[in-house]
């Protein structure tokens, strides 16, 4: 059994209204570029406000690559402690009390990965066992959570913490005019999210710090499904330039196809229809995204209400927009015997799920 203890979440302070993101890249389009098309992405974006890692007359300076990348590692390394820090106070847990840390991101590369980069500066052991995750975009912190989850079934007596840092809008390409670009300019913000989680056996009196944190979940069970021949539809175009995403118009027709038939069967073994969820974490890829799960799991219109609030307020946070969406669920207080799925789409084309339960 893993228990979820604490899940916290930090933004780089920077936040700007979507329209002024929207009239600055319209202010730098290149010559003859269709400004109206790019507010009509934003305006339908279901975006209101994001987080930006740096000022955003800042962005006009970004050089290459290598330098970009630079920048990201010393920001998310930041963001990422910080987010940590939170989520150990709120779980009542000492940073030496971890033995597994797993780190997701996809928007910058580093090595040492940033979970090695936080350690020292936390208090983490130096024998902590480490699990850094690259190239899982969105899916990115379900399937974190998935693999905590795996680490703490043959280690009950184990405590864990999961860390998602994206920095996406470090990745934007200003001068490209590709309709995935415009739509990843319309969508995605920045930060990070933190989660801790026990084993089954671990002792609840064993930290002298007081929990703050509301109750949290158990996960009762994962699923991690790749779909053959969808490879190219989604994912980043890596070259000199940096990350250049590459988004497939094809995506909310897959999630109608395939996503929700996965849902149901996942939820079947378990004895679960999708009526059953009253709480749902779904990453919120986009406005079409989650129409697509609400029409065909034939759910109300308020079911995915925290997903679509998650976005308005920060935009698409890729692989830390399910923990941050899990830390607004834990918020409202989910009572006893509420049954949960963590649903996130990343590359490959994947699908990872996680059904969580409140406890009686």
């Amino acid at each position: 059994m893993t228990r979820v203890l604490a899940v916290s979440t930090a933004f780089p302070p920077h936040r700007y209204m979507q329209q002024e993101i929207t009239d600055d890249l319209v202010s730098h389009l290149p010559a003859g570029a269709d400004g109206g098309l790019l507010r009509r992405l934003h305006a339908g974006a279901g975006v209101e406000t994001r987080h930006l890692a740096l000022p955003l007359d800042r962005y006009r300076e970004l050089g290459t690559f290598g330098e970009t990348n630079r920048l990201f590692i010393d920001l998310a390394t930041d963001l990422a402690a910080e987010a940590v820090e939170r989520a150990l106070v709120e779980a009542g847990v000492r940073p030496e009390e971890i033995d597994l840390v797993v780190s997701t991101t996809v928007t910058g590369i580093a090595a040492p990965s940033l979970e090695a980069r936080v350690a020292a500066r936390i208090g983490l052991r130096p024998d902590v066992k480490r699990m850094p995750l690259f190239g899982l975009g969105c899916a990115g912190g379900a399937a974190g959570l998935a693999r905590v989850h795996d680490h703490l079934g043959v280690r009950p007596d184990a405590t864990a913490l999961l860390v998602s840092t994206e920095l996406c809008s470090l990745t934007l390409q200003r001068t490209d005019l590709s309709a995935a670009n415009l739509v990843a300019g319309s969508l995605f913000g920045d930060g990070a999210a933190a989660l801790v989680a026990a084993g089954g056996g671990r002792d609840s009196t064993s930290t002298a710090p007081v929990r703050t944190a509301p109750a949290g979940p158990t996960v009762v069970a994962t699923r991690s499904r790749l779909y053959p021949g969808t490879e190219h539809l989604l994912g980043w175009d890596v070259g000199e330039w940096g990350f250049r995403m590459v988004l497939g118009p094809e995506l909310p027709e897959l999630v109608r196809l395939h996503v929700t038939e996965e849902i149901e069967s996942f939820l079947a073994e378990h004895d679960l229809k999708p009526t059953d969820v009253t709480a749902w974490i779904c990453h919120p890829g986009g406005p079409r995204i989650l129409d697509a799960l609400t029409e065909e799991l034939g759910l109300p219109d308020s079911a995915l209400a925290v997903s679509r609030r998650a976005l308005a307020a920060t935009g698409n946070l890729s692989s830390a927009s399910v923990l941050q969406i899990l830390n607004d669920t834990l918020s409202d207080r989910p009572p006893a015997g509420t049954t949960g799925l963590m649903v996130a789409l990343g590359p490959g084309f994947a699908s990872e799920l996680v059904l969580l339960a409140w406890e009686e």
